[in-house]
C-alpha cells in the first residue's frame, strides 16, 4: 500500500539533487540574518528600540530589543539574491526574477509596517491597508491562484475581469490571514520562528517533490529559492531569540514571516488544488490558535482584535507547563499538521479534503475539551494591540 502510495514521490523530470545547485541560498541567508539580527540588537538597545514589559501581556522581565524582523529581511534578502547567481541563462529571462523582485518588495512593504507599528502602535486600518498593498503587489506580478482549474471541473466559467478580481482577493485573504496569524502566535521566546521554519521545511519538501515532475518551469524555481531563504533568514534569527530571547522578531518579524508563508501557499496554488490544500494543513497550527482566540474572545464576549495572555501557548504555561516544554509542544504541533499536509499530499484531493477536515474537527473538539476556550484569572488580561 504505502509503496503504491508513495511510487510517484520522486518524479523523472529531474533528480532530487537538482536542488542542491541553489545551496548559496541558504548559506547567503542564514550568514546575512546571523550578522544582521546581532547588529541589529545592538542598534535597538543602544537607541532604546525595546519592547517594555508590562506584567499582563508582556510578561518578561527587563527590556527586549526590537529589529529581529529587520535582521530576517536582510537575510533573506541576500539569500534571494544569491538565487539569482545559480540561475541558467535561460531561467534568468524568464519571470522567475520578476516573482522574485515582486515577492521581496511585498516582504518588505509588509516588515516596514510592521516596524511602524512597533515604534508607533499605529492603528489596525492602517496595518491592514499595508498588508494589502504588499498582497497587490503579488497580484501585479502574477503570484495568484488560477481559479480556472478549479472551475473547470464543475464546469464554471467566469468573465476574465471577475475571475481576476476573485483571484486578487483570496491573495489578499491569505496575506491577511497568514500575517495576523503569525503576529498572534509571536508570544513566547523562539516559539514563532521555530514554528515558521517547521512550516517552511515541509513546504520546502513539497516544492522538491513537483520540482522533480518539473510541475512548473516557473514556480518549481521560485517556490525552491523562497523556501531556503525563508529557511536561513529564520534560522539566522532563532540563536538570538531563544529562552532566554536576545531580541524579539515584534510585529516587523512577523508581518515579514506571515507575508512569504502566504506567498508559498499562492504559489502551491498555481494551478491544481491538491497541493494548495496540503500547504494550508502545514500550516495548521497558527490557523488553531487564531480560530481559538477568536472563538474564545466571542464565547465570552471580549473584543476580537484585542490582545490577551488565552492563546494555546499562554494557557499551557498558566497550567504549570515550564515555557521551553510549551514551545517543544507546540513544536511537535506544528510538526504533526505538516506531517499529515506532506502524507495526504499524496492522495486525490477528494479524498485529501475528507481527512484534513477530519483532523481540524478533531483539533477543535481537543480544544473544547481541555477548556481552551474558557477565559479566566489573568487569561482574561487585554492589551492594546496584538
Amino acid at each position: 500500500m504505502f509503496r503504491l502510495l508513495f511510487a510517484d514521490l520522486i518524479g523523472p523530470a529531474r533528480p532530487i539533487t537538482w536542488m542542491l545547485r541553489f545551496w548559496p541560498v541558504i548559506v547567503g541567508s542564514f550568514v546575512a540574518s546571523l550578522a544582521a539580527t546581532w547588529l541589529c540588537k545592538e542598534i535597538a538597545l543602544k537607541y532604546g528600540i525595546v519592547d517594555e514589559p508590562d506584567d499582563t501581556v508582556k510578561t518578561h522581565k527587563i527590556p527586549i530589543a526590537y529589529l529581529g524582523g529587520i535582521g530576517m529581511l536582510i537575510g533573506s534578502t541576500v539569500g534571494m539574491f544569491a538565487g539569482f547567481t545559480c540561475l541558467q541563462s535561460h531561467e534568468f529571462y524568464s519571470p522567475v526574477i520578476k516573482w522574485l523582485l515582486g515577492i521581496l518588495a511585498g516582504g518588505t512593504v509588509a516588515c516596514f509596517i510592521g516596524f511602524v507599528d512597533d515604534i508607533f502602535n499605529i492603528d489596525p486600518k492602517s496595518k491592514f491597508l499595508g498588508q494589502i498593498i504588499a498582497a497587490l503587489l503579488l497580484v501585479s506580478v502574477g503570484i495568484k491562484p488560477d481559479l480556472h482549474y478549479i472551475l473547470r471541473p464543475l464546469n464554471l466559467s467566469l468573465p476574465a475581469g471577475i475571475q481576476l478580481t476573485l483571484e486578487a482577493l483570496i491573495v489578499i485573504f491569505f496575506v491577511l490571514g497568514a500575517t495576523n496569524s503569525l503576529n498572534l502566535l509571536d508570544g513566547l521566546d523562539g516559539l514563532c520562528g521555530g514554528v515558521t521554519a517547521i512550516i517552511t521545511v515541509a513546504m520546502l519538501f513539497l516544492s522538491i517533490h513537483l520540482a522533480t515532475w518539473e510541475f512548473s518551469s516557473v514556480g518549481d524555481i521560485v517556490r525552491v529559492i523562497v523556501c531556503l531563504g525563508l529557511v536561513g533568514g529564520v534560522g539566522g534569527f532563532l540563536p538570538f531569540n531563544r529562552h532566554p530571547a536576545k531580541i524579539f522578531m515584534g510585529d516587523a518579524g512577523s508581518m515579514l514571516l506571515g507575508f512569504m508563508v502566504a506567498t508559498l501557499m499562492i504559489l502551491f496554488a498555481e494551478r491544481v488544488p491538491r497541493w494548495w490544500m496540503a500547504s494550508i494543513v502545514v500550516f495548521g497550527l497558527p490557523i488553531l490558535d487564531t480560530a481559538v482566540a477568536l472563538v474564545r474572545r466571542f464565547l465570552n464576549y471580549r473584543p476580537l482584535f484585542v490582545s490577551d495572555r488565552g492563546h494555546i501557548y499562554d494557557q499551557m504555561i498558566d497550567r504549570g507547563i515550564p515555557l521551553k516544554k510549551t514551545v517543544a509542544i507546540c513544536y511537535l504541533l506544528a510538526a504533526t499538521y505538516a506531517a499529515v499536509g506532506l502524507f495526504m499530499s499524496q492522495i486525490r484531493a477528494r479524498y485529501a479534503a475528507v481527512v484534513y477536515i477530519l483532523v481540524f474537527m478533531v483539533s477543535a473538539f481537543i480544544v473544547w475539551k481541555k477548556g481552551y476556550l474558557k477565559m479566566e484569572g489573568l487569561r482574561g488580561a487585554v492589551h492594546k494591540k496584538d
